[in-house]
């Protein structure tokens, strides 16, 4: 079945960055366009970035020229690369297989000094 795993998450401050990882299986990874979304505390979950099948990228604006979504086909995992973390990017970040409702169980980001 479609499974996806998300890694990376944890602690950093403010200004830091932090890359975090989703581990797929159970789909032909290479055909389908990911995203990742997060939840803030007290908010609703978010389109943070999604790529295409062929790289081809888009942000929300809160996020743009900060973060960077990466996809490796040969190993069929999806990356976002966040940098220059400001508090409000605090959230549980989701990997999503954006055909269908499959989502990762989440990973914490949490930036505090």
């Amino acid at each position: 079945q479609v499974q996806l795993v998300e890694s990376g998450g944890g602690l950093v401050q403010p200004g830091g960055s932090l890359r975090v990882s989703c581990t797929t299986s159970g789909f032909i990874f290479s055909i389908y366009a990911m995203g990742w979304y997060r939840r803030a505390p007290g908010k609703q979950r978010e389109l943070v970035a999604m790529i295409s099948s062929d790289g081809i990228s888009k942000y929300a604006d809160s996020v743009k020229g900060r973060f960077t979504i990466s996809r490796d086909n040969t190993k069929n995992t999806l990356d976002l690369q966040m940098n220059s973390l400001k508090s409000e990017d605090t959230a549980v970040y989701y990997c999503k297989r954006l055909a269908g409702d499959y989502w990762g169980q989440g990973t914490q980001v949490t930036v505090s000094s």
